[in-house]
């Protein structure tokens, strides 16, 4: 039997579930970023055909236009056309070296001259390389799979247990909060999300020894800020823009809150490292 105080609990674990694990249709907010370099029309028309509802399809036709685009917004995940014999697509394809955060997918009809590019694109660390047509129905799948959005909630699906957050509520707010990456998150998406008054989650979030909900929201943003400054790609302003920071002083004066240091060192700091000095001394807001 349900109890009237267990309903919002129960709601919200149900609400939580398929906000992180994808069960419903996404929003337009939510839908992953997937910035392509595509150079021939069969190509591209898959990849509209495969993308359009489940993705935020960004198509360009250059380098210039391909790297520009991988820094002009949050990015998830890249694909490159790599089934045309000029230079373009080999030099879309090396740019995986600036930004290991972002998986890199390739696609290719397969033919025989392709095989050293193919090849090229495994030593570079590709997440994979798909055929034409066999494997066409498996871009949506990839972009759930490697998707940066998707890699960061799998990886940060438990919360670190330094943040005592064990509640059922407690859990089930952390992962829509790391569900989100690239986006800016408030609480009252957060309550709406798991069905809860914004007042009923934040006081039940910090019950306890575990920080207050604002802080925690601010932590997770600063984690991704932390993954995507170790990309050479991304300078941190560039990193404050992506996170949609007011600018890079806004990031440094987060880092300095929340952490005790500046900007420019969260590329040599771990996700476990800045939960750690998260909480010595720094979980709760100062009055």
């Amino acid at each position: 039997m349900i109890t009237t105080a267990e309903r919002p609990r129960s709601r919200a674990r149900t609400r939580a579930g398929r906000a992180v694990a994808g069960g419903t249709a996404p929003t337009a907010r939510d839908r992953a970023r997937v910035v392509a370099y595509v150079a021939r029309e069969r190509a591209r028309t898959a990849l509209r055909a495969a993308l359009s509802r489940r993705a935020r399809l960004v198509v360009t036709r250059s380098r210039r236009e391909f790297a520009g685009a991988l820094q002009s917004a949050f990015t998830d995940l890249a694909v490159v056309d790599i089934g045309v014999p000029h230079e373009e697509g080999r030099r879309c394809a090396l740019l995986a070296r600036d930004f290991p955060s972002i998986a890199f997918l390739g696609v290719s009809p397969f033919h025989p001259v392709d095989a050293p590019l193919i090849a090229q694109c495994g030593e570079l660390g590709f997440a994979d390389v798909l055929a034409d047509s066999v494997d066409d129905a498996q871009l949506s799948h990839a972009v759930r799979l490697h998707g940066y959005s998707a890699r960061f909630a799998r990886a940060l699906h438990d919360p670190p247990p330094k943040l005592e957050l064990r509640q059922p509520l407690q859990v089930d707010a952390w992962r829509a909060i790391v569900a989100h990456p690239g986006h800016t998150i408030r609480t009252e998406v957060v309550a709406s999300t798991l069905g809860v008054s914004r007042e009923h989650l934040s006081r039940t979030f910090s019950a306890g020894r575990a920080p207050n909900l604002k802080r925690v929201i601010d932590l997770v943003r600063l984690i991704a800020a932390a993954e995507l400054a170790k990309n050479p790609g991304y300078d941190i302003p560039v990193v404050a823009r992506l996170l949609n920071f007011a600018s890079a002083s806004h990031l440094t004066g987060a880092a300095q809150r929340l952490i005790g240091t500046r900007a420019s060192s969260l590329s040599s700091l771990r996700g476990v490292d800045l939960v750690e000095r998260f909480v010595r001394g720094r979980a709760r807001s100062r009055a």
